[in-house]
């Protein structure tokens, strides 16, 4: 790690995830945390310095090992942005393999890394997770989205009729 300084993520679990700087550094929110981008700026004083840690009370320790998996191999290679509107419903064709791959993961992962990607603030990896959900329900009837978000339908079915008439007057 080049003597860069140490950043230790803590998630919601206890457990901590020491990462280089230049990785943390991809959340505003580990950054806010720190003092802002003028904290990194002093070399004097991190000799022997001990990890700096940085608690994430929302994000789960499966779901943090994957954020920083992420944002380990952006480093290495940036993701393509995602331009919009989109030419193709098929990931690999919007963003490289690797991040296509890294967003083939069960529903329940996927929803936790839009919340770790939101609540960290690392815009790279929200839009590539809300890319991926977007496909994931394009094409899907209410019923299904209701059943894929684990929603209960707003109306009881007698209910449902009297709320469509009065809608449509």
């Amino acid at each position: 790690m080049d003597g860069d300084h140490i950043i230790k993520l803590t998630s919601k679990d206890g457990d901590a995830y020491e990462v280089p700087i230049k990785v943390a550094k991809m959340s505003k929110l580990v950054v806010e945390t720190l003092g802002g981008d003028e904290a990194f700026d002093d070399d004097d004083d991190d000799d022997e310095q001990e990890a700096t840690e940085v608690p994430l009370p929302n994000v789960s320790s499966p779901v943090l090992e994957k954020v920083i998996a992420y944002c380990k191999h952006y480093q290495e290679e940036e993701m393509t942005p995602i331009q919009t509107p989109l030419k193709s419903s098929k990931l690999e064709e919007l963003v490289q393999q690797w991040y296509a791959d890294f967003v083939k993961v069960p529903k329940n992962m996927l929803f936790d890394l839009v919340a770790a990607a939101n609540f960290m603030d690392i815009k790279p990896l929200l839009d590539l997770t809300c890319l991926a959900v977007s496909i994931m329900i394009k094409g899907k009837s209410a019923a299904e989205l209701r059943e894929m978000f684990n929603i209960s339908p707003e109306f009881a079915s007698e209910e449902e009729p009297a709320q469509t008439e009065a809608a449509a007057s």
